[in-house]
């Protein structure tokens, strides 16, 4: 585990899930012990609402000095993989977070098959033949109570024989379940019989073909937690129906006394995060895999340069709170640029490529001129940047005709090149259709950067990189993956909100030569252009980069226009 979420925690005010352990701690409840776990269901990748899950569950398990499982809540063989169990497993180790103990709720089937047959015995639950619609049916309304199963009655022994016959595959999928006998008029919905196990014939990815029968959620998850003596059980808001179900299964088994405890989910605008909806875009191809980096799952934002300490930094900041609220994406963002300004090294790159030609610079001469790694960073050292005749620099900082208050290059312009010298431009060279194809500029020797006698005064800084050393490189613009602020309440199809320009891929961009020896999880900002990081599909020859965030926030100025 990590101590930065011990040292920002213990800082912070209580959040009442923390006020609810202090105050058992003080009482002595479970000896003094705090013992929480991370339990997702692996049926796809986790995403940003999921990490929230983890820091706060890690994270009060080590401010208080107790234990965290992280336990896959594998019921459901149908949708589960081991493909996502291992990305879950890495996802929460590259949190920073190694669990104390790593469960499977399949381990528990033989002893959650006993917890049934305890409730059979005790009268508390009956094998019913209805059919999905007709128990449908029968639960009633909220404001209309619902109706006894003809089979509700059963007797004790009629139920241990067709639950055994359920569990030994003797009866067709779907044809029957078992139902907890609780209260058909429960306020409760949740309450009215809940079904516990159903019949279904699929491959387990960890227990095989042992089993045809599987506990849904309420027959598996509190007495989960009590098996493994878990004092608190925190889960989301919507869950919290479900905690009369939870404390009624352990009071009638008779079990460790687990506690479940809800907080609100995080709710991220510009962002789709329904798991169902997420797998739809991968399965449908309007995204690369779940690891796409404009996926608000970790893989994703990991892809794209996402810090593990940047991420647990925003799981802080948003807080832990009672009631649903949508956070805006920006505070994401301003979490990830703050961490990058700190680590990432700077370094230059042009992605619309002009030519500058020095007219008075010496042929064939280069002249390494050294700078920062990074500024915020004094033992970050430096490096060498070749500098010579022939520079590419951005389409957009020259204008031939700028209008009033542009301070980047035009005839006449001075301009500074990024830790090198002042330039003005003397010539313009355009190709037959018009277009801007060279400038041929002079350069001021006396101008060195960190050596300027020259007393020129440029208005505008430039970055550039040397046309003989360049390195081609592809570079891959991501954005919001959502147009709208909140898809959730928009009417539309949610990929009918899908922002074209999420993805913009720069085939030819010029890198200094420093980048082309670089790896995954490297982190550097280009001047003036934004934070990097290299992406996996880079190669020897040509190294590829995804954007990780621009250098402010572009879409605040969007919003207020809108």
């Amino acid at each position: 585990m990590t101590t930065d979420i011990k040292e920002t925690t213990e800082k912070a005010p209580l959040n009442f899930i923390e006020e609810i352990i202090e105050k058992d701690i003080a009482e002595g409840k479970h000896d003094g012990r705090v013992h929480t776990r991370f339990p997702p269901e692996p049926n796809g990748y986790l995403h940003i609402g999921h990490a929230k899950s983890i820091c706060l569950n890690f994270g009060l398990a080590q401010k208080y000095g107790g234990k965290c499982n992280l336990r896959f809540d594998d019921t459901n063989p149908v949708t589960e993989d081991t493909e996502y169990v291992d990305s879950i497993l890495g996802d929460v180790r590259w949190l920073g977070f190694e669990p104390d103990n790593i469960f499977y709720a399949s381990d528990y089937f033989d002893k959650l098959y006993e917890f049934a047959v305890d409730l059979i015995k005790k009268g508390k639950a009956y094998v019913d033949d209805s059919t999905p619609d007709e128990i449908a049916a029968m639960k009633g309304t909220p404001t209309r109570p619902g109706t006894d199963s003809p089979y509700r009655n059963r007797s004790v022994e009629e139920n241990l024989d067709l639950f055994t016959k359920m569990k030994n595959g003797e009866f067709k999928e779907g044809s029957r379940v078992l139902r907890a006998k609780i209260d058909m008029a429960s306020p409760n919905m949740i309450m009215r019989d809940p079904v516990l196990y159903r019949i279904k014939f699929a491959h387990h990815h960890r227990t095989g073909d042992k089993w045809c029968i599987y506990p849904l959620y309420d027959m598996a998850h509190g007495q989960s937690d009590s098996i493994e003596k878990i004092t608190h059980s925190i889960c989301t808001l919507e869950f919290m129906p479900h905690r009369e179900l939870y404390d009624w299964c352990i009071d009638n088994l008779e079990i460790f006394p687990s506690k479940q405890y809800e907080f609100a989910r995080l709710n991220l605008n510009y962002t789709v995060m329904s798991k169902r909806k997420l797998k739809q875009l991968v399965e449908e191809k309007y995204v690369s895999g779940w690891d796409d980096p404009r996926m608000p799952t970790i893989s994703g934002m990991r892809r794209r340069g996402y810090t593990a300490a940047a991420i647990r930094n925003f799981a802080t900041r948003v807080g832990i709170a009672k009631r649903e609220n949508v956070i805006d994406l920006s505070l994401l963002e301003f979490c990830v640029r703050e961490d990058l300004n700190k680590i990432a090294t700077r370094s230059m790159a042009v992605l619309d490529p002009l030519k500058v030609v020095i007219t008075n610079y010496p042929e064939g001469q280069t002249e390494w001129l050294e700078t920062e790694n990074n500024p915020e960073d004094p033992e970050s050292g430096t490096r060498k940047l070749p500098f010579g005749r022939e520079l590419w620099i951005e389409q957009d900082d020259f204008m031939e005709n700028p209008p009033k208050k542009f301070f980047r290059l035009s005839p006449g312009q001075l301009g500074r090149l990024k830790s090198a010298y002042i330039i003005q431009v003397d010539e313009v060279v355009k190709d037959a259709s018009g277009e801007v194809t060279e400038l041929h500029c002079t350069y001021f020797p006396e101008s060195k950067s960190g050596e300027d006698t020259s007393g020129l005064k440029p208005k505008a800084t430039l970055h550039w990189v040397s046309a003989e050393h360049a390195v081609a490189g592809e570079v891959r613009l991501y954005d919001r993956l959502l147009m709208v602020e909140n898809a959730a309440d928009d009417p539309r199809d949610f990929k009918e909100l899908l922002n074209p320009d999420s993805l913009v891929v720069v085939k030819n961009a010029w890198l200094e030569p420093s980048l082309a020896d670089v790896t995954p999880n490297d982190h550097f900002q280009f001047i003036r252009l934004g934070y990097f990081t290299p992406d996996a599909d880079t190669k020897p020859e040509k190294p590829v980069f995804n954007r990780t965030v621009t250098l402010r926030d572009a879409w605040a100025k969007i919003a207020k226009k809108g």
